[in-house]
C-alpha cells in the first residue's frame, strides 16, 4: 500500500465515516453516485476507503454530494484513530494550521498568509469569548433556578423536573469547560503568530 499524505488519509477515512453515519453500504453509495451521474463501483469505493486508490477531485465532489456533506468537510476530516500528527494536518500547509483554520481556508473564508491568519485567530478568540460568556450566563441561570427552589430542590431531587435542572447544570459545565479550553488554545495560537512577527 502506498504511503499516503495527510489529506489523502483524511479523505479516505472521511468517506467511510460519513457513509456509515448515513447508514449506506458501499453498493448503496455506488447507486447514489450512479444516479447523480458519477459512476463509481462499490469495489472502487472500497479501494478508496482502504487507501488502495487515490480519490480524484471529481470523485471527492461527487462523494461529498452523495453523502450530504461538503468537500471541505471531507478534506479536513480527522480520523478518530489518527495519532498526533508529526507534520501538517493537510498536505502542504504550515504545521500549526488546525482543522477549523484549514476548513475556513478551503471554504475561502481566510487566507494562510501571516496577516490573514492573525486576523482569523483574532476573530476566533473574539467569537470564543462570546461563547464562553454565553455558556457561563446559561449555567448561572440554571443554578439560580435551582437556588430559587431552595429546600424544595433537595426534597424533590428525584422528580423529573429537578433532574432535568441538574442535567442542564452538568451539560452547562461541560459546554463552559470545552469553550474555555478552545479559547485558551485560540489565544495561544494567536500569541504564537504575534511572536513570529516580533
Amino acid at each position: 500500500m502506498p504511503s499516503l499524505t495527510p489529506t489523502s488519509l483524511a479523505v479516505s477515512d472521511a468517506i467511510t465515516h460519513y457513509r456509515q453515519i448515513r447508514e449506506l453500504t458501499r453498493d448503496e453509495l455506488a447507486y447514489v453516485l450512479q444516479m447523480a451521474g458519477h459512476a463509481l463501483s462499490a469495489d472502487a469505493i472500497a479501494e478508496m476507503e482502504n487507501r488502495d486508490r487515490p480519490v480524484g477531485v471529481d470523485d471527492l465532489v461527487a462523494i461529498a454530494y452523495a453523502l450530504g456533506t461538503t468537500p471541505a468537510v471531507l478534506l479536513t476530516h480527522i480520523p478518530i484513530d489518527m495519532p498526533a500528527p508529526e507534520g501538517p494536518l493537510a498536505t502542504g500547509l504550515p504545521g500549526d494550521v488546525g482543522q477549523a483554520e484549514a476548513r475556513a481556508w478551503i471554504e475561502g473564508r481566510t487566507q494562510l498568509d501571516h496577516s490573514s491568519r492573525s486576523r482569523w485567530w483574532l476573530n476566533e478568540v473574539g467569537r470564543l469569548r462570546v461563547l464562553v460568556a454565553y455558556h457561563d450566563e446559561q449555567l448561572q441561570a440554571v443554578r439560580a433556578e435551582i437556588s430559587d427552589l431552595g429546600e424544595l430542590a433537595v426534597q424533590e431531587e428525584d422528580t423529573p423536573q429537578v433532574q432535568v435542572l441538574h442535567e442542564r447544570v452538568r451539560e452547562g459545565e461541560h459546554a463552559l469547560s470545552q469553550s474555555e479550553i478552545a479559547l485558551a488554545l485560540a489565544e495561544r495560537q494567536l500569541d504564537e503568530l504575534r511572536a513570529q512577527l516580533a
